[in-house]
């Protein structure tokens, strides 16, 4: 890396500017329709007090009857102006008349502005706060407010396939975020001079492109080697490609302007527009890309509905036989899903049990939150108490039958032993976790894993001879996703599960995140729904399917990896370091 990254500065200082001049398809052509653009202005609710201007281009072979392509332009001012450097309209023209692009309306946007108190009086400009941040702000902003507006009176396709949008310099940056966050709605991306650093946060796309689940995207990125963000776009590009994504980087010898990029719109539009009409695939089989390589199946399914209708689902564990148990808190009901995949209830009058686990001899064991106990259930649903006067929310069972389970409300991991006395084994302090959830232990039980829903961590601790809990540190980094729309430094990890290989799989705000034995987080799946998922578990006849609970629902997903039933213990292979 540090090699290339030598070469391309080298490169830099030795080349000269080429004189980039805007071909045929950027003027005017004889016989060439050209569309109508109209100019609206905009206040936004999503982004309070903002007000901006949006054009709309319409193409004159625009047809109401069928529903036309959408391409999002951010700063559209600069692209709309058809005596600037973009003409993005006149672009749109002439390769449309070519069938170079379908036909497809623009709708070029202006970052918002806050209005100063009078008009000589200071505004606040939103746009480093809308187009450099990360996470779902900005593209719930465009698809819920601008192009929902475009969308009554036009024919826009719903379709992904059908969506693009585009920007320069932090514009790029936007462009990338609403399309790797929302890609139900943009399946194309096109970024010119990206600054993807830590402007806000735009620096993680590198990372979180080799560990997220891929997505169906063509991304065309460029930059200029005189330009302070050539190398963030460089890495960009790089992630890209060891994840197999239909991506193109072009590097120009300009700085950060405008001069290449606008002189290189139509044939950018043409690459990401090729082959209109077939679909954008997930890429698969990246050579550094942990998912595709190890966790998810060649002809993935992706998330499959198991069961719907309740109101929260929880607790999913596994029996000995490879079900899957999991309770509907606030119905206080335990559901059994079987191999066949028919779900059926086991359990009603619960006590609004939350984390439920199978210990080593054959019951089901309940966090029972709304009678302030632990209970245990036989296959015949007889219930026998084992701790009471207790706050609860997860547990893990160990080989012995030993229980030990999550109090948040007090911050606290407790022990119940076989003989059914219980002790307090770790008390968080001031400088510990915030929100103790998810309780798991590692293959060989040597270490108990405990989730944070409050920050970022996972921490481990030995566990004892005698049951305590020492060592105990903040260990598993987590991805967190948007601090701005989540709150401060908030992955909201709950339930986990480990496979035979040592690693954690963790239900969180950006989906199951997958942490290697050292602690790394190394992939994360997509949520399978917009809820965010509460827990997760191997199960199925070979343990190779994970579950799991996400709000009113309980999804199933085949995958490479195997799992483990957690009242056995089994030593994992050495991990890598």
């Amino acid at each position: 890396m540090r090699t290339r990254l030598a070469i391309l500065a080298l490169t830099a200082a030795l080349c000269s500017a080429e004189d980039y001049v805007p071909g045929p398809d950027s003027h005017r052509q004889p016989g060439v329709p050209q569309g109508k653009v109209t100019r609206h202005e905009w206040t936004s609710s999503i982004y309070p007090g903002t007000v901006r201007d949006y054009w709309i281009y319409v193409p004159a072979q625009y047809k109401p009857e069928k529903p036309a392509c959408t391409m999002v332009f951010q700063d559209g001012a600069t692209f709309v102006n058809e005596t600037g450097a973009f003409r993005a309209t006149i672009v749109f023209d002439n390769l449309i008349h070519k069938g170079d692009m379908p036909v497809t309306i623009g709708v070029f946007i202006t970052p918002g502005v806050v209005p100063g108190k009078t008009a000589n009086a200071q505004s606040r400009f939103n746009r480093s706060a809308e187009y450099d941040a990360v996470g779902p702000r900005f593209p719930t902003f465009l698809i819920e407010e601008v192009l929902a507006e475009v969308g009554k009176h036009y024919n826009l396709s719903n379709n992904p396939d059908d969506r693009a949008i585009s920007g320069s310099s932090s514009g790029g940056n936007a462009s990338m975020n609403a399309a790797w966050t929302r890609p139900d709605v943009f399946h194309r991306v096109l970024s010119f001079i990206g600054g993807f650093t830590n402007l806000r946060g735009d620096h993680i796309y590198p990372s979180l492109v080799r560990k997220m689940e891929t997505k169906p995207l063509r991304i065309f990125l460029q930059d200029g080697l005189q330009d302070v963000y050539v190398y963030s776009n460089y890495e960009l590009g790089l992630a890209l490609q060891h994840a197999n994504y239909d991506y193109k980087l072009v590097i120009g010898t300009e700085a950060h302007n405008s001069k290449h990029s606008s002189a290189i719109l139509p044939d950018a539009l043409r690459w990401l527009w090729r082959d209109y009409g077939k679909p954008i695939a997930k890429p698969t089989g990246g050579s550094r890309h942990f998912l595709t390589n190890n966790v998810v199946l060649d002809n993935d399914p992706g998330w499959q509905l198991v069961s719907d209708g309740h109101k929260f689902t929880e607790g999913p564990a596994v029996d000995p036989q490879g079900n899957v148990y999991f309770s509907d808190i606030p119905n206080s009901r335990i559901h059994k899903i079987d191999a066949a995949g028919k779900v059926s209830l086991f359990k009603d009058n619960t006590g609004e049990a939350n984390g439920l686990m199978f210990g080593p001899d054959g019951r089901l064991y309940a966090c029972q939150n709304g009678r302030n106990r632990i209970v245990a259930y036989s296959m015949d649903g007889r219930e026998s108490v084992i701790a009471e006067d207790v706050n609860s929310n997860d547990l893990a069972i160990n080989p012995r039958g030993e229980i030990y389970f999550t109090d948040p409300a007090n911050k606290r991991i407790w022990l119940v032993d076989t003989k059914g006395s219980k002790r307090v084994v770790h008390q968080s302090t001031a400088n510990g976790m915030l929100l103790p959830n998810g309780i798991r232990f590692s293959p060989d039980h040597g270490f108990i894993q405990v989730a944070d829903t409050l920050s970022r961590w996972i921490w481990s601790f030995s566990v004892q001879p005698d049951g305590s809990l020492t060592n105990g540190v903040p260990f598993h980094r987590l991805e967190l996703p948007d601090e701005v729309e989540n709150g401060p430094l908030r992955s909201g990890a709950d339930g986990m599960t480990v496979d035979t290989e040592g690693f954690l799989y963790v239900a969180t705000k950006l989906g199951i995140q997958i942490a290697d034995p050292a602690g790394r987080t190394v992939g994360i799946l997509n949520k399978p729904d917009t809820s965010d998922p509460s827990n997760v578990v191997f199960a199925g006849p070979e343990l190779q399917a994970l579950y799991v609970t996400a709000g009113p629902k309980v999804y199933r997903r085949p995958i490479k990896r195997k799992g483990m039933f957690p009242w056995v213990a089994v030593t994992p292979p050495r991990p890598r370091l």
